[in-house]
């Protein structure tokens, strides 16, 4: 693959993970979505998920549910860019932008976050992200 490609195919995960994430498809996100280790850089610690089943009690919708904090009334996400920074032979990295929107539309916040998408075992997942979103 050239480097457009990559690109191209990276982008479609990112695109796709955004959807599975707004259903709430855990699974989708750790069998199609995502590559295992992830590392996730979030709220000062960084969290790995060396597997899928690992990542199976992270159940980052129950964030949203809090009474208060950044999540508070959250029900959906998202992109207002993605953008490729650096793409090399089975790796893109993204420099990307999304926003958290209550139901009735308004925005809670938006968060800058650096998103890695590697190809491996013959599909793309992001196998790493780094955001200050809690």
């Amino acid at each position: 693959m050239g480097e457009a490609e990559d690109i191209a195919g990276a982008r479609a995960c990112m695109d796709g993970f955004m959807a599975a994430f707004n259903r709430e498809d855990l699974q989708a996100l750790r069998e199609k979505w995502f590559h295992y280790p992830h590392v996730r850089f979030h709220s000062g610690k960084v969290t790995i998920f060396q597997t899928a089943e690992e990542h199976r009690n992270n159940l980052v919708w129950q964030q949203r549910d809090a009474a208060s904090g950044q999540s508070a009334g959250w029900a959906r996400t998202a992109w207002d860019y993605v953008e490729p920074v650096d793409a090399g032979a089975g790796k893109v990295h993204f420099r990307v932008q999304f926003t958290r929107y209550r139901a009735d539309g308004s925005a809670i916040g938006s968060y800058k976050s650096l998103y890695i998408v590697t190809f491996k075992d013959g599909r793309w997942g992001i196998q790493g992200r780094s955001s200050w979103a809690e």
